[in-house]
């Protein structure tokens, strides 16, 4: 299959071996496409910013929603936009059950969002109000952020019905025991959701973008070797001893008198980055998310889990000012490429640091064949793979 973008790159998801072996051997020339996969969860805000009896505006997949709570504290997602003249529903009067349209008064359910009333009908009308839906999506609250089950598009013109049900829960992140503390933090890029997740999984960038005397700098690139296997819609990066030029790792291990430190990362279609790290009785998880908002934005959102220096004061507040400093640098930095790529260059991807960049690409474009043509996704990966670079 090959995705046609507005600009006229390609993006090639059939790799025959011949071709395969040859792009190993040579830098490919890359272009990113801005296409932006429904029928997945997407975080749509924290979940601390959304309070009862209130609504809020969001923007996911340039689909505009309105974001609220009701009376009992649940979570909703309907898209902001009245069925009847598009006023945005996130200007109306919301009661705690029905959100009412600034426009004409039309008052929708938040959680379904089937038309209550319509004021300006007379008695001897017999318009089925029921029959009428805003834009409704299945909403769910999970670590600390809720999220928005986004669908594929239904006909043109087909306008709203009765929401379905999700295929499966949000993503949560993993734990390892009751006791834990959490903490999250969000960025907007100013790139499309490609750059932004394909920066995500780039292993060779850490020692120029994120130097510090405490994590690496320069001096300590050298070469590394990591196992990658694929799992369902994704790739894994199989479980091996962190970074050896990282004071806090070296920390941990003495601090969790482990034998050994390990640590996981997955890559999820849509945006998912998950990673543990393991050391003893003490582990940390997190799970990484990268949402398209417009098509030349996205918003990263990290949450994070663990139960390593529990007791530490202002823990949350310490890793998350670690956080905050890392996702600015990658901020800045992808500040500084979208000038860059407005200018439409051509980029290329080279073996072995870009191959998890290869990896998305084909697994995005097998999963939209697959939608296609109702049948399997073809995975890009075969089975193990073991890559090498210097960082």
């Amino acid at each position: 299959m090959t995705l046609q973008t507005k600009k006229g790159y390609c993006i090639t998801s059939e790799y025959p071996e011949r071709l395969l072996m040859a792009e190993f051997e040579a830098p490919q020339r890359q272009a990113t496409d801005t296409l932006m996969l429904t029928g997945f969860w997407y975080r749509a805000l924290p979940a601390d910013q959304v309070h009862r009896n209130q609504v809020r505006k969001a923007m996911l997949l340039e689909i505009p929603l309105v974001i609220g709570r009701d009376r009992a504290g649940r979570a909703f997602a309907l898209r902001d936009a009245c069925p009847h003249r598009g006023m945005p529903l996130h200007c109306g009067r919301f009661d705690g059950e029905n959100l009412e349209c600034s426009y004409h008064g039309w008052q929708f359910d938040v959680h379904n969002g089937q038309c209550q009333a319509i004021p300006s009908l007379t008695s001897d009308q017999n318009l089925r109000v029921d029959r009428i839906y805003a834009g409704s999506f299945p909403c769910q609250e999970q670590d600390g952020f809720v999220w928005a089950f986004i669908p594929d598009a239904g006909p043109q013109g087909a306008g709203f019905t009765a929401p379905g049900e999700a295929p499966e829960a949000a993503p949560q992140i993993e734990k390892f025991s009751d006791q834990f503390k959490t903490a999250y933090l969000t960025a907007n890029m100013p790139v499309s959701i490609d750059h932004g997740i394909i920066g995500l999984m780039d292993p060779a960038h850490g020692p120029f973008v994120h130097q510090a005397w405490w994590w690496r700098t320069r001096h300590s690139i050298h070469e590394k070797k990591k196992n990658f296997e694929p799992i369902p819609n994704g790739f894994r990066m199989s479980a091996h001893t962190p970074s050896s030029n990282s004071a806090p790792y070296r920390l941990l291990r003495l601090y969790a008198e482990a034998e050994s430190i390990t640590t996981t990362i997955d890559f999820v279609l849509p945006n998912l980055r998950r990673e543990v790290i393991r050391a003893g009785k003490y582990w940390f998880s997190s799970l990484t998310t990268v949402t398209p908002i417009w098509r030349n934005q996205c918003r990263i959102d990290v949450v994070a889990a663990w139960n390593i220096f529990r007791w530490l004061p202002f823990g949350p507040e310490l890793l998350k000012s670690v956080f905050a400093k890392f996702v600015e640098q990658d901020r800045r930095t992808m500040e500084l490429q979208a000038e860059g790529l407005r200018h439409n260059p051509h980029l290329m991807l080279i073996d072995d640091a870009d191959r998890p960049a290869k990896w998305y690409f084909q697994l995005k474009a097998a999963h939209v064949e697959a939608k296609r043509t109702g049948g399997e996704m073809k995975h890009p990966m075969s089975g193990p793979v073991t890559l090498r670079w210097r960082s």
